[in-house]
């Protein structure tokens, strides 16, 4: 396993080995002992979501759960290509309001970490896109927020996303208060 830091504290690209031969590939894109032995320490995974935008540039984010239900999420591409983005939103960190955002594709089997305390949001890039990831907390409906995907100067790459209506209708960056707060790593 690759693991690579990122601007953003906690926030890593992971990219499994794969192994192929004429037939196609083998990986393990969940392994916590692998993951454990090169020093990094995941909180336990309790529900897995699997998403299918069938067109390009649909948008889905900036989207986030409040605590006490706030939601790690360990995010890779099943099939086709997308531009995944996370935001800093814990109140005292040095990188507040700052993202980070990576291409992962079926192609190329990298995948994200974010972290509880940041904002979640990805635009697919090809047709039939899926995205499957992995969550540290059970959806809670009363804790769902999102903020609006167009308030933090994200370089999506695309000028009329297709949204849902809760995306739409979320409110700006500069009037949302985040319900998360940083504390220092131990």
């Amino acid at each position: 396993m690759q693991i690579e830091n990122t601007p953003l504290s906690g926030v890593l690209i992971l990219t499994p080995a794969r192994h192929g031969d004429t037939r196609g590939f083998f990986s393990e894109s969940w392994n916590r002992k692998t993951l454990t032995d090169a020093g990094v320490d995941l909180p336990e995974f309790v529900q897995d979501n699997h998403s299918l935008s069938s067109q390009v540039g649909t948008l889905r984010g900036l989207h986030y759960q409040s605590p006490p239900h706030a939601q790690g999420k360990l995010v890779r591409c099943g099939r086709g290509r997308l531009f995944d983005v996370a935001v800093d939103v814990r109140r005292g960190s040095p990188t507040y309001g700052q993202w980070f955002g990576a291409e992962l594709s079926f192609q190329n089997g990298r995948q994200l970490w974010i972290p509880a305390g940041f904002l979640h949001g990805f635009v697919t890039r090809e047709p039939d896109t899926e995205i499957v990831y992995k969550c540290t907390d059970h959806y809670d409906k009363a804790s769902d927020g999102a903020v609006a995907w167009d308030s933090l100067g994200i370089d999506w790459n695309v000028s009329e996303p297709l949204l849902s209506d809760k995306d739409r209708a979320a409110p700006a960056f500069g009037d949302w208060t985040s319900p998360f707060s940083f504390e220092e790593p131990a």
